[in-house]
């Protein structure tokens, strides 16, 4: 009998031993654990990296560093070399250069702010020494206004953990409000420090759409942290108390694994396409939303389910099950 069989009225939801389930979620915690360890560390490291040799631990975009930003696209295949040699007449060799490696003929363009004359001037410059282009696309945001966006934007993170922790707070017990925000930050951290990694190794930028990115993953996870949290409180008013607490939690994680995989993947198909085919703006905001969905879905699982047990093991042992009504439950 697999644990999506098992009902209310089972003899063996009474019984003293375990219960019958696939997948032993909890008992394999270390490793688990140990994986986000590695990815943390990995992150962290990234970030050291670039803040020491950018200045921030994030590869900032034109929306919190400032500056004017090109799209350009080209009616012949150009070279970095080519772009930053145009470039250097106006003093602009340090500018960052993106160019599609597909067609070579697509190029995004990141300089220091540019009054409209500047700009003009070095577009000039372009179509003389390389050809002629059509602009998709120009912005221009000073530093001042950048700093203003990026306090914003980790303002309503912080208001959105804030207000998800109340909601835990009143819906579940408070150790389950912990762990679940644990997992939160787990999905936050790992998504930035893995963009430390990716701005360091292939120049991916962060900028306003990544801090919504950010508050999608924050939803996304919690959503499925308390789907899981629903499940393992309905099973606790099921089985019998002779029944551990770790053996009800890996009954409702085999329970809800299959929605919770089938939920993520089908939302990440249109994710991929659009890092696939999306244009440059919308392709890091693609990536951040795949990378955080992926550890949103990981979390929910094998991480605050997971440290829930652990808690309850060190405090109440490992056998009991102290309150198997968690507060709201008969609601």
């Amino acid at each position: 009998m697999t644990a999506q069989e098992l009902s209310p009225t089972d003899p063996a939801v009474g019984s003293r031993r375990s219960l019958d389930y696939r997948f032993d979620i909890v008992g394999r915690s270390r490793l688990w654990f140990s994986l986000s360890l590695a990815v943390l560390l990995v992150g962290l490291v990234s970030m050291a990296f670039s803040l020491a040799s950018l200045g921030t631990p994030l590869r900032l975009g034109l929306d919190f560093a400032g500056g004017t930003l090109l799209d350009l696209r080209f009616e012949q295949p150009v070279t970095t070399d080519e772009l930053r040699r145009a470039l250097q007449e106006h003093d602009l060799g340090t500018s960052i250069i993106q160019l599609d490696t597909q067609t070579g003929q697509e190029a995004l363009i990141r300089m220091p702010p540019l009054t409209e004359q500047e700009r003009l001037a070095v577009e000039a410059t372009l179509r003389q020494q390389i050809g002629p282009f059509e602009r998709k696309l120009v912005e221009t945001v000073g530093p001042t206004v950048g700093r203003l966006l990026l306090r914003s934007g980790l303002v309503a993170v912080l208001i959105s953990f804030g207000l998800i922790v109340v909601y835990l707070a009143l819906r579940f017990q408070w150790d389950y409000a912990v762990f679940a925000i644990v997992a939160l930050l787990h999905d936050v951290v790992l998504t930035t420090g893995l963009f430390a990694l990716l701005g360091l190794t292939v120049g991916m930028e962060v900028d306003s759409l990544f801090l919504v990115a950010l508050l999608t993953i924050i939803g996304f996870s919690v959503n499925d942290t308390v789907v899981i949290y629903d499940r393992i409180r309905e099973n606790l008013r099921l089985v019998s108390r002779k029944v551990s607490f770790a053996e009800v939690v890996n009954l409702s994680l085999n329970q809800t694994f299959a929605r919770s995989l089938n939920t993520t993947l089908t939302t990440m198909l249109p994710l991929v396409a659009i890092a696939i085919f999306g244009g440059a703006t919308l392709k890091g905001f693609a990536i951040a939303l795949l990378i955080g969905f992926s550890l949103g879905v990981y979390s929910s699982i094998f991480i605050a389910s997971p440290l829930l047990v652990w808690w309850r093991q060190r405090r109440y042992g490992a056998n009991r099950d102290p309150n198997p009504l968690p507060s709201g439950a008969e609601g």
